[in-house]
């Protein structure tokens, strides 16, 4: 069963999973989901957890062995299995696939799992999970959607902000939702409930932005120059080399190059992205950015990408962070030709 982040304490309110896989690199939404199941299954009577972390070498026979062995202390017990990598290999795809199938009574086991790409959802053991427990996909949030997220988040300390102070905070806190979590809470024990006025949102939110090279993409292919600049801006504060930054913007760029020299021979533009491997949302991401910009234009900055990092290495004379940024704004400014 598929579940998003949001019904989860109302499904815990419910009922509890004997399994649950959780999915994804947002941070605070895996430590939250974490938290709620822990406390859901304590209540149920879980006090004994143990956990697994798979790193290589591990001994997958291990988990059989757990489901094997009785409680020392307790009826009930919690089981969490984390594969960083998000690859358990041959032995641990057996060993998740037979997890599924063979639930371990009285335990509730927690899988945690990063972002996996598409191939790996088609695994066996992914699909045999997928059957088996309740996933929860955890993703970021999107830059038009931060401010409602935060005026909820307040809402739940009972205080609330004007529409413009949200989109501050927006801004000081993106691509880092824990961050912005943790200053919504100081929000919530510097001032009492209510609204907070935009004076005291500006004195009391620190700019805790994460700015990085994939998010500059997103930003270019999105045409939004505004957003190009302060991640720009933010990666050179932060003191990110320029090669650092080139090498994502070249594999958001290159994929759109494959499907405009596709469409050129014929292809249909589903086909050709499916074929350049861009699936899901970066689909209707990639149709916008295709209908502004042109084949010689994504040619010429993928050259130009080529000169920027001759000029970091010192092969070529210039400032590789300001050609970066004219490239950037450049593309980003450009309005749709249809």
């Amino acid at each position: 069963m598929q579940l998003a982040q949001a019904q989860l304490q109302q499904h815990l309110n419910k009922t509890l999973s004997p399994i649950y896989v959780l999915m994804g690199d947002e941070p605070l939404g895996k430590s939250e989901c974490l938290d709620a199941i822990r406390q859901a299954a304590r209540k149920d009577g879980a006090e004994e957890r143990t956990n697994f972390i798979i790193e290589r070498n591990f001994n997958w026979q291990s988990i059989q062995q757990f489901g094997q062995a009785l409680s020392l202390f307790a009826s009930k017990r919690m089981l969490e299995i984390s594969i960083p990598n998000g690859k358990p290999g041959v032995e641990g795809g057996k060993a998740l696939a037979a997890l599924a199938e063979n639930i371990i009574p009285d335990t509730t086991t927690i899988i945690i799992l990063p972002t996996l790409a598409r191939e790996v959802k088609k695994s066996i053991w992914f699909s045999k999970l997928q059957s088996a427990a309740t996933v929860i996909e955890l993703n970021d949030i999107a830059p038009t959607q931060l401010p409602q997220w935060i005026a909820k988040r307040l809402a739940q300390q009972n205080q609330s902000a004007d529409n413009a102070s949200l989109e501050f905070m927006a801004h000081q806190v993106e691509g880092n939702l824990l961050a912005a979590h943790q200053e919504i809470q100081k929000l919530g024990l510097l001032y009492p409930e209510g609204e907070i006025s935009a004076e005291d949102i500006q004195a009391g939110v620190l700019n805790v932005s994460r700015y990085d090279a994939f998010k500059l993409g997103e930003a270019v292919l999105a045409g939004n120059p505004e957003r190009t600049s302060r991640i720009l801006q933010g990666l050179q504060d932060e003191g990110e080399q320029p090669v650092a930054v080139m090498n994502p913007l070249i594999w958001v760029l290159r994929p759109l190059v494959r499907v405009k020299r596709a469409q050129a021979n014929g292809e249909s533009i589903n086909s050709a992205m499916t074929s350049a491997r861009i699936y899901g949302n970066r689909q209707q991401q990639t149709k916008d950015a295709l209908s502004r910009l042109s084949l010689p234009q994504l040619e010429a900055a993928l050259q130009k990408l080529c000169d920027i990092d001759r000029i970091a290495k010192g092969i070529m004379v210039g400032d590789a962070w300001l050609e970066l940024s004219r490239l950037c704004f450049g593309l980003a400014r450009i309005r749709s030709r249809r």
